[in-house]
Formats: structure tokens, C-alpha cells, sequence
């Protein structure tokens, strides 16, 4: 998870892709190349509207970019989680400044749990590499 914020008020999506797409690309260092949004953010205002692409739409829409447009949905089940395993319906911090707590501490969560994950896998190959153990080669013997 790389970006999130909590919105003070109720924002229209559009108006708040700009500002996303920024601190993105603050964050990781590199220029976003693609953007894959649902139709809430049509009348985006992205820096950039041709990378902006809208779910449903049809031209412009070929090749890699259709395959990734498709990846999209499975993004949306993974907000849902948060929302819920974060308990971001029902903030119990102080204002707005909980409120954008509470969503960060989320996505961390949710990456830590990426990590740990990632980690349990690695640990099991490592473990199962040293627990096999080669079978011994019968020894020659030497004619005499």
C-alpha cells in the first residue's frame, strides 16, 4: 500500500487524484507512468489526464493496458479489508488528526502483514532446504 490519507469532509475523487499522484511519486522516488481509476474520478484533475485511465472506458484502452485496467478489481477487495480489519468506519482518535492516523497506521499494518507473510514463506524454503538431506553415495568398491 503506498498511498493513504484520510479527506476531511466528503472531497469529490477527482479533486484528490492530483494531490495522490504527487505524493506518490514523492514518496517512491519515480514518475508515475499509468494511473487505473474507477468512474468516480471522471473530471479528474491529474497532472497528467491521458495516464488517467477510468474503468468501463473503451479507446485508448489495447494491450498491456487493457490486461492492467482488468488488475484493477482486484485492488477494490483489498480496500474493503482494510476499511474493515482497520476500523476505519468507526475512528475512536480525536478530529481530523485521528482520523489521517488511524488510516496510515492502517496501510502499515497492512504492509508489516505483507512482510511478515513474505518472511514465513522464506523461512519454511530455508528450513525445508536444510532438513533435506542428500543421500549418501555408496562407496566404490576398489578391484583388487
Amino acid at each position: 500500500m503506498l498511498h493513504a490519507a484520510a479527506l476531511p469532509g466528503n472531497p469529490y475523487d477527482g479533486h484528490t487524484l492530483r494531490a495522490a499522484i504527487e505524493d506518490t511519486q514523492r514518496l517512491t522516488g519515480r514518475e508515475i507512468e499509468r494511473v487505473y481509476v474507477d468512474k468516480g474520478y471522471r473530471g479528474h484533475d491529474a497532472p497528467q489526464p491521458r495516464r488517467v485511465f477510468v474503468s468501463g472506458q473503451k479507446r485508448g484502452v489495447f494491450g498491456a493496458i487493457k490486461r492492467e485496467l482488468r488488475r484493477r478489481s482486484a485492488v477494490e477487495p483489498l480496500i474493503g479489508h482494510m476499511k474493515e480489519q482497520g476500523h476505519l468506519g468507526r475512528c475512536y482518535l480525536k478530529g481530523h488528526a485521528g482520523d489521517a492516523a488511524n488510516a496510515t497506521l492502517t496501510a502499515a499494518g497492512y504492509n508489516f502483514r505483507r512482510i511478515l507473510a513474505w518472511l514465513r514463506i522464506f523461512l519454511r524454503l530455508i528450513l525445508a532446504a536444510l532438513t533435506t538431506v542428500p543421500k549418501a553415495q555408496p562407496a566404490l568398491n576398489p578391484a583388487s
